[in-house]
């Protein structure tokens, strides 16, 4: 399993590069699979995200603070950056979820994403993971405010909009790829008042949507 690649769009390199191959085999391939490294990671994750937010918002209490967290690491939000690290094309999956979609599941890839972290940690340390798993979150924990968290970007987007009595944006499929158990959708937002017009894709049309939604809400000047 060539694991380069992946190892680029972390911006880290294994001394034990069996760790990452470990952590990018489901269980339904082998019985060397990475659910004892998605273990570690789900707890890496929620301890480095806790820490970001516990420095961003110095202000905020513990129940918001959870809500934050609870947004940034839900199972969506995950999914969402594994896709982006083209975790996917990497996973060894058995031939069952192959047919299925797996490499699609937002479930098998946001679970793929903290075994990648999980092996981070078992390579090299609190310290490495730390630095790796905040640079995953850079964008997120960029944009998320305690008025925004747990809103998805379409929502975003048109609670702003409705704030300037603006019309809503229109959604479009442009486009869909791939054979029927492991489409991209191509989906464009347009907000034609404003000139802003922005593609997503996505594994589905609803996760292309958001995508093009994320990006217009930034140029329509949401923070």
């Amino acid at each position: 399993m060539p694991t380069d690649a992946i190892q680029r769009s972390l911006g880290y390199t294994f001394k034990d590069e069996s760790l990452l191959r470990r952590a990018l085999t489901h269980r339904s391939h082998s019985a060397n699979h990475n659910e004892r490294l998605e273990f570690l990671g789900d707890s890496v994750v929620n301890c480095v995200i806790a820490l970001a937010l516990y420095r961003k918002f110095p202000q905020l209490p513990e129940g918001e603070l959870s809500r934050l967290r609870a947004s940034l690491v839900s199972q969506p939000a995950l999914a969402a950056l594994a896709e982006g690290l083209e975790l996917g094309r990497h996973l060894a999956l058995g031939e069952g979820e192959l047919k299925s979609g797996g490499r699609q599941r937002p479930s098998i890839m946001s679970d793929t994403l903290e075994a990648v972290l999980g092996a981070v940690l078992l390579d090299d340390g609190f310290e490495a993971v730390r630095r790796v798993t905040e640079d995953i979150f850079k964008v997120p924990l960029a944009s998320i405010s305690p008025q925004s968290a747990g809103k998805d970007a379409k929502t975003r987007l048109q609670e702003l909009l409705q704030g300037e009595r603006q019309p809503l944006p229109r959604y479009a499929v442009v486009a869909i790829r791939g054979e029927a158990h492991e489409q991209e959708f191509e989906v464009e937002c347009v907000i034609a008042h404003l000139n802003i017009r922005c593609t997503g894709r996505g594994s589905s049309r609803r996760r292309a949507e958001q995508g093009a939604a994320r990006l217009a809400y930034e140029l329509a000047g949401g923070s």
